[in-house]
């Protein structure tokens, strides 16, 4: 399968934005999904994931209220509200076909090229 996101771009803090995956090849309702999110000079971190049925969403506690991932069809998406400076980041979607550990980054085999959220103050 292969990814691609977009969505990223420059919103004040509070602001809200939405990421889009977009996945081709082989069939993506399979696949587990995951947003992580890369920080200049910081690890990667887990975001959001949900599983390939879409009825579980599971979110890294720093996220929860503010981000919500969901999924439909060939896409998958993860709307950013009330977001803040330390949200900036290169934020990648990625897909797994096992479900596994959904919010380890390591479980992923397909990744997408990124994009560029950054949250001015």
């Amino acid at each position: 399968v292969q990814l691609q996101a977009s969505g990223g771009g420059l919103v004040q803090a509070g602001g809200s934005l939405r990421l889009s995956c977009a996945a081709s090849g082989h069939s993506f309702r399979r696949y587990t999904v995951g947003w992580f999110r890369q920080a200049p000079g910081k690890e990667r971190e887990s975001v959001a994931a949900m599983n390939s049925g879409g009825s579980m969403a599971y979110y890294a506690d720093s996220m929860k209220g503010r981000f919500t991932i969901s999924r439909d069809k060939n896409m998958a998406y993860l709307q950013m509200n009330n977001l803040k400076p330390e949200d900036t980041a290169v934020y990648f979607c990625a897909a797994q076909l096992y479900g596994t550990d959904a919010l380890r980054g390591d479980a992923y085999s397909y990744w997408g090229q990124g994009t560029q959220v950054t949250v001015s103050s």
